[in-house]
């Protein structure tokens, strides 16, 4: 239960969506209206509205991010998320859901908040004053899609600023039902001060990292058209978000012999030049340097037995034969290189903080065995190059709309 004095504290949070003044957190929470019912055919209505305006030809084209949200909350892809929950008991919302996404992945936030909503949750969503201009953009288009939307949306939903404030995060932890937590390993710790209710729940994505792995005689006897596609993938996987997404890939392993992996790689590299050139990717002086300092340090630590850079956009490194694969980030664009004899051989390599697995060039069968010998080690996501982005109601294990839910047991 929330203290009388823990509600009526003076700090004030900035109400984004939908747009008014500032309140107390106390006011914030009492402008909230009822939890729905799972799948709410109003909350459904405005997802599709918002999600066809975010597929405008020209704003997919200036922000590709918002296309794949789009993608995300078409209406056949809604229903196929409520068909796939189970439904031998009855499930109701879990409640109020108080979320907290990184500020460097600007559409995060919206896939987390729309399942809750979807499941017919309040949700209170703290968008960080520093996020960037794709934030801004999506906060747009749900007003316009408010617009035309049940007043039952404005009334249950609520996206807020507010700078790092302890009192008001602890007093929208206290008051939550489920606490969903983007961020890195100190950010889940620090918000792991702030408690729950004892019936809360907190759902965590911590610090993730991730890696692709390509069979060096597939990419050899891929046509061009197709090595192209990859490439193109490849890129989207990695700069949309300047490598800094947990599902980005920084490292790539080459399944195959030595004579197969140099000439696969090398042809690699010049496909993702060119798509990097041709796409216009490019970065500041200040990450250049930073690039070279990573780089150039891991030589020097005894990972890298080599550095490549082709101008300041794309950095590669070869990683020495005993060398752990680097897992923190290295800079965008910036990637690490190994062989491997056989796909098995990941099985020693994967971690636990190992989150997608982008691949080329195996079978269902190859990739599903991998799976069974990592047992729960690491690695939650086995999907092609160019799908590393896209996300999927089951994220990092996690059955997101079963998490969003609750179940009640009705026996006659």
């Amino acid at each position: 239960m929330l203290d009388r004095q823990t509600l009526d504290e003076p700090s004030l949070v900035r109400v984004r969506f939908p747009a008014g003044a500032a309140v107390s957190v106390a006011a914030l929470l009492g402008q909230l209206g009822q939890a729905l019912e799972v799948g709410d055919e109003r909350v459904r209505t405005f997802l599709t509205a918002f999600g066809k305006r975010l597929l405008r030809p020209a704003l997919a084209r200036r922000h590709p991010e918002l296309g794949s949200l789009g993608f995300f909350l078409r209406p056949s892809e809604l229903a196929r998320t409520l068909e796939g929950l189970p439904t031998e008991h009855v499930r109701v919302p879990r409640g109020l859901v108080f979320h907290i996404p990184p500020a460097n992945v600007d559409t995060v936030f919206v896939y987390s908040w729309a399942l809750s909503a979807l499941m017919g949750n309040r949700n209170v969503v703290r968008l960080s004053p520093r996020s960037g201009a794709v934030a801004e953009v999506v906060l747009e288009t749900l007003h316009e899609a408010l617009a035309d939307a049940d007043p039952v949306v404005a009334a249950t939903q609520r996206i807020v600023s507010y700078e790092r404030d302890d009192a008001v995060t602890a007093a929208l932890s206290a008051a939550c039902d489920l606490r969903v937590v983007w961020g890195g390993d100190r950010s889940v710790l620090e918000l792991r001060r702030h408690a729950l209710p004892p019936h809360g729940r907190d759902l965590v994505f911590p610090d993730r990292s991730s890696f692709a792995v390509v069979r060096a005689a597939a990419w050899l006897c891929a046509p061009r058209a197709a090595r192209v596609t990859v490439a193109e993938g490849f890129v989207n996987d990695t700069y949309w978000f300047d490598q800094a997404a947990c599902s980005s890939p920084r490292t790539v392993y080459w399944v195959g012999a030595q004579g197969d992996y140099d000439a696969a790689r090398a042809d690699f590299g010049d496909h993702v030049a060119r798509v990097v050139a041709v796409r216009g990717w490019g970065v500041d002086a200040a990450m250049a340097v930073e690039k070279r300092v990573s780089t150039y340090g891991l030589a020097a630590d005894g990972v890298a037995e080599s550095v490549e850079f082709r101008g300041n956009a794309l950095a590669n490194v070869t990683l020495a034969a005993s060398a752990a694969a680097p897992r923190h980030w290295l800079g965008a664009g910036t990637f690490a290189h190994a062989r491997l004899e056989s796909l098995a051989e990941l099985a020693a390599l994967v971690e636990r903080r190992d989150q997608t697995m982008t691949h080329f060039g195996f079978g269902q069968g190859e990739l599903e065995e991998l799976a069974r010998g990592l047992a729960g080690r690491g690695v939650d996501r086995m999907v092609p190059v160019g799908s590393a982005l896209t996300f999927h109601r089951v994220w990092d294990g996690v059955d997101l709309p079963a998490e969003f839910t609750r179940l009640v047991t009705v026996i006659r």
